[in-house]
Parts: structure tokens; C-alpha cells; sequence
């Protein structure tokens, strides 16, 4: 007499959990081994300002304070104007123009001065990044006679 039908039930059970089993396991491997973790994106650049022009663009040494407007493009509404490298409390107007007071002290010497206008850096979008870094114009020369 041969094996019941309920013994072969169990060897089908047996094999089909085996597979199964079989299954779970390749898949927990490959996801390891495939390094899955949530990865951060590094920022990436963001737009850079552009100098067009600087108003007045001279002025003579020992002369008044004044207020100089910086004229030109991408100018985000957070920019900082830069003189000879140090941020200056900047008003933005438009995002093509931006104004600082330049006082007595500024221009007490004659030289050459470099202007920049950096646009700050954003942060990003919770652990994925998404930000940007903070971008630099070239520079434009403020001349103090």
C-alpha cells in the first residue's frame, strides 16, 4: 500500500513553505546588498548674481557718505553686497537692484575697491537636501579717488 493522500498534502506543504521560505530570504539579501538607505542629495549651485553696474561707481577720498545702488540681475531677495570681501547691510529694492550706505569711513583713502553681491545658500528639503549653495557675482571696482 502506498503513501495516504494526507502524506502527500504534507510533502506539498513542506515544499511550498520551503520556497517561500527560499523567497523571503533572496529578497532580505538583495536589499542589503544592494546598500538600500534613504541617501541626501548634495546641494547643488544656485543662481549667481550678476553686476551690471555700480552707482556712483567713484567717489573722492575724504568726500560725505552716500548710498550706492547696485544695478544688475538674479539678485535673490536675502543677497548680501560685499565690499572688499566684508558683507555690508544691503537693501534689496528688485531682483535686478540692490542698495548699501557707504559712510565717510569707507571712503577716507583713495583704492580700489572690489563689489560683490553673494545670494545666500538654501537649505533643503529634509534628508533628501535639495539645497543650494550660496553663489558670488564677479567682481565690479569701486574707485576712490
Amino acid at each position: 500500500m502506498g503513501p495516504g493522500p494526507w502524506e502527500n498534502n504534507m510533502k506539498s506543504f513542506r515544499s511550498a513553505n520551503t520556497v517561500k521560505t527560499t523567497c523571503i530570504a533572496v529578497l532580505a539579501a538583495l536589499t542589503l546588498a544592494c546598500g538600500y538607505t534613504a541617501k541626501s542629495t548634495p546641494p547643488v549651485a544656485g543662481t549667481t548674481p550678476a553686476i551690471a553696474q555700480l552707482s556712483p561707481n567713484s567717489a573722492t577720498a575724504g568726500a560725505a557718505g552716500f548710498t550706492m545702488t547696485i544695478n544688475g540681475s538674479n539678485f535673490a531677495t536675502k543677497a548680501t553686497v560685499n565690499w572688499n570681501g566684508t558683507a555690508q547691510t544691503t537693501t534689496y529694492i528688485t531682483g535686478s537692484q540692490l542698495t548699501i550706505p557707504i559712510s565717510a569711513a569707507m571712503i577716507a583713502n583713495a583704492g580700489s575697491i572690489q563689489v560683490t553681491v553673494t545670494n545666500p545658500a538654501t537649505g533643503g528639503g529634509g534628508i533628501y537636501g535639495g539645497g543650494t549653495l550660496a553663489e558670488t557675482s564677479t567682481p565690479a571696482m569701486f574707485t576712490i579717488n
